[in-house]
């Protein structure tokens, strides 16, 4: 019996170090780079890498049915598999040894290139900064994602806001606000949505309140292309103590605030991008826009912005322009686009903690080469001398 299985751990150990696993994860890898570049024509960047590179599997679902049949390993599967076999062949062929060190720098550059990716996917987070000439901005809103917020502007001095993230919206019935009296029944809720004038012999609007009276709504499919804007949307109650205020529209698009009191309390809801707010703020002081001489073609665009950071007692100004971002507390700011007749600057904000992997990656396999191609030419010229002599 203990001979059967240490039999079948040594297959198993055989075959997690094979070099035809690695090849076969490296051909797997390929073929996945290649729908996902397909599979962007209809899904966009975001969805295709989504599903095939950041997943355990592909999956399908037959038409007319809602489970799915898992029919090709996704990039996460085949990443740790790949992942495995380098550190157990590291472990297994590399003797701890003087000569085998370059190799060792190769083997752990390669592995951390690879778990670099499953950092970024797990912990990147992709925002912008959308600041007019002349305004300060201290949050920055996802491009993705939409909340519900309501805030509590009684306050003149400080807001009190309350944000509900849609997939909350899309899944709960009912969703209260910590720290308020407001509790939020969501009557209906759309992913996507198009708004119209409602006539006059239409059936009743199903708002009661706002805005929302004059218009209808009809949901539409969840549009997922790199270029196109879902309008989520909902019927949302507010309750406070124990008194219906009324069912409202809440749509990306109405920019119209909507507003209702309780308790000497003024509190206003909106549908809008997903908000993380920071501890510093940024202030555009100018936009630079320049184009090559008798086209309209860009070269060079920048934002000439101030960082307040009270905590650090920080003030300085700082230049962001193509091919030049900003790094600053654990974020990076691109130049992205503009507007509003080069009054509106647009910065890609990105959170990546793993960001330095790829560089390090790079170093080590660079370090790794060198090292040992220098130890076998030294052997190599130390065993030619011996020949010599």
């Amino acid at each position: 019996m203990i001979d059967a299985t240490k039999r079948i751990l040594t297959k198993v150990w055989d075959f997690i170090t094979s070099f035809q696993l690695a090849i076969t994860c490296l051909g797997l890898l390929m073929v996945l780079v290649v729908a996902c570049t397909l599979a962007q024509v209809q899904m966009g960047t975001y969805e295709a890498v989504n599903k095939t590179m950041r997943s355990f599997f592909i999956w399908w679902s037959p038409r007319n049915f809602a489970w799915r049949i898992p029919v090709f390993p996704g990039g996460t599967l085949v990443g740790l598999v790949l992942t495995l076999n380098l550190l157990a062949t590291t472990m297994k062929r590399l003797k701890l040894i003087w000569a085998k060190a370059g190799l060792w720098l190769v083997h752990l550059g390669l592995i951390l290139l690879v778990s670099g990716e499953f950092v970024s996917a797990a912990f990147q987070v992709d925002d912008r900064m959308v600041i007019e000439q002349g305004q300060t901005a201290n949050f920055v809103e996802s491009a993705r994602f939409m909340e519900l917020a309501v805030i509590d502007g009684t306050d003149h001095a400080f807001d009190d806001v309350y944000a509900v993230p849609t997939s909350i919206l899309a899944k709960s019935s009912t969703v209260a606000l910590p720290g308020s009296p407001i509790t939020l029944k969501v009557k209906r809720y759309f992913p996507n949505a198009e708004l119209e004038k409602r006539g006059t012999a239409e059936a009743p609007s199903q708002a009661s309140m706002g805005i929302g009276t004059t218009l209808k709504i009809e949901e539409r499919a969840v549009a997922t292309s790199d270029t196109a804007i879902n309008n989520p949307s909902a019927l949302i109650e507010p309750m406070a103590g124990g008194r219906s205020c009324g069912i409202w529209l809440l749509s990306l698009v109405l920019e119209a605030p909507q507003s209702f009191t309780h308790d000497g309390h003024t509190y206003t809801m909106a549908m809008r991008p997903a908000r993380h707010y920071l501890p510093y703020a940024l202030t555009l002081k100018k936009f630079s826009h320049d184009v090559y001489l008798g086209t309209e073609i860009p070269k060079n665009f920048s934002s000439l912005v101030q960082i307040s950071n009270p905590a650090k007692g920080e003030s300085r100004d700082v230049l962001i322009y193509m091919n030049q971002p900003l790094r600053y507390e654990g974020r990076t700011f691109y130049q992205a686009s503009f507007g509003k007749g080069d009054t509106l600057s647009i910065l890609q904000v990105v959170k990546n903690p793993g960001w330095l992997i790829p560089y390090l990656s790079c170093v080590l396999v660079t370090l790794g080469l060198l090292i040992h191609f220098a130890i076998s030419l030294r052997g190599s010229l130390k065993r030619r001398q011996e020949k010599l002599s």
